[in-house]
């Protein structure tokens, strides 16, 4: 044995699956699905764009704000379009910043930003702790989101250092390639249950980020014990998304194609800095895939499905949805068995 393995069974949302509680809610439109957004901030819906430069803009943003969320914006573009985004969004909207632009965030917090989202991949630094307590420190009143981690140390630094909210995931999203090239990461069930641990005693909610492919996801990241779930792809491949879109024909139909892209991947790093660090790799993807339509139907969709986990756990809200979970591990098989089996016969 070695002494620097621990010999702890981590899994993925593929390998869980939720027991139906004994239900006294009477309607699947009874619950509500207000939650935490950071320790301050409360959102009418769990659902969040990743703040990345192939997702949130604009269009999604108002789409966001109608169902009652918050957009959090990228910090990929000009100081002058992000302060376009603080004036129309003012109070209502969160900027994001790596740890080089502590000027800027400031400006940017002044103008009206509600808070920020200091987002690197490896949040787990003495660098973040640090920017995080100066900032609090400049702006005690603006609330700040930090990450990524993976772990309940890392949770923890980052809230003793000052965080609202932390973002959890390291390696899970559909664009991110870190986990192949660097061995590194924590599944994404795991990781959001491990921190949630902690996250229950010191009420600073979790974001989970990544990893989110159908609605069964979301729901047991929320159960796990997120607080909201981030969603890059999901929300790219919509049409209010700030995507680059592009019109293909397949067969006798037109087919509207959008282009995701991690912030990581040789795509953006060309386009955006000029070419990768030298010494450096890329560790994420670009890749085109269909617009799945409008953003208010997958909104719909997800908070739909959400409304009917509340009800086979007995929850008439997140929080007791948290409290009421109880999971087990499934094989392979639970997910074959699980998905619909339609022969797809026709009467023509």
């Amino acid at each position: 044995m070695f002494s620097n393995v621990r010999y702890e069974e981590c899994l993925t949302f593929d390998d869980v699956a939720l027991v139906p509680q004994y239900n006294n809610v009477p309607s699947r439109l009874h619950p509500s699905l207000e939650t935490w957004l950071t320790k301050n901030t409360k959102v009418g819906i769990p659902l969040v764009p990743a703040n990345m430069d192939t997702v949130i803009g604009d269009e999604l943003a108002d789409v966001l704000i109608q169902n009652g969320g918050i957009p959090l914006f990228h910090r990929f573009t000009s100081f002058e379009n992000q302060a376009q985004w603080v004036e129309k969004y003012k109070d209502k909207c969160f900027i994001s910043c790596g740890l080089n632009d502590m000027e800027t965030t400031c400006k940017l917090l002044e103008l009206g930003a509600k808070g920020v989202v200091i987002d690197i991949a490896h949040g787990h630094s003495e660098a973040m702790c640090s920017f995080i307590r100066t900032l609090k420190k400049q702006l005690p009143e603006k609330e700040i989101i930090a990450g990524n981690v993976c772990t309940p140390m890392g949770y923890q630094d980052l809230v003793s250092a000052g965080a609202d909210a932390v973002k959890v995931g390291v390696g899970c999203g559909a664009a991110c390639t870190t986990r192949i090239k660097t061995g590194f990461g924590i599944p994404q069930f795991s990781a959001i249950r491990n921190c949630a641990e902690i996250a229950r005693k010191i009420r600073v909610p979790i974001i989970a980020d990544g990893g989110i492919v159908l609605e069964r996801d979301m729901v047991l990241a929320l159960a796990a014990g997120a607080s909201t779930v981030m969603m890059g792809s999901i929300f790219a491949k919509t049409k209010e998304s700030a995507a680059p879109k592009f019109t293909k024909v397949e067969g006798d139909k037109e087919v509207t194609l959008v282009k995701y892209r991690g912030q990581a991947s040789k795509d953006f790093q060309d386009e955006y800095y000029g070419g990768l660090k030298k010494g450096t790799v890329p560790e994420g993807v670009s890749f085109y895939a269909k617009c799945s339509g409008s953003a208010q139907d997958v909104i719909d969709g997800f908070c739909g499905a959400l409304r009917s986990a509340l009800t086979y756990g007995g929850a008439k809200d997140i929080k007791e949805l948290q409290r009421k979970a109880e999971f087990v591990k499934v094989t392979p098989n639970f997910t074959k068995e699980s998905h619909a089996r339609p022969e797809y016969l026709t009467l023509n």
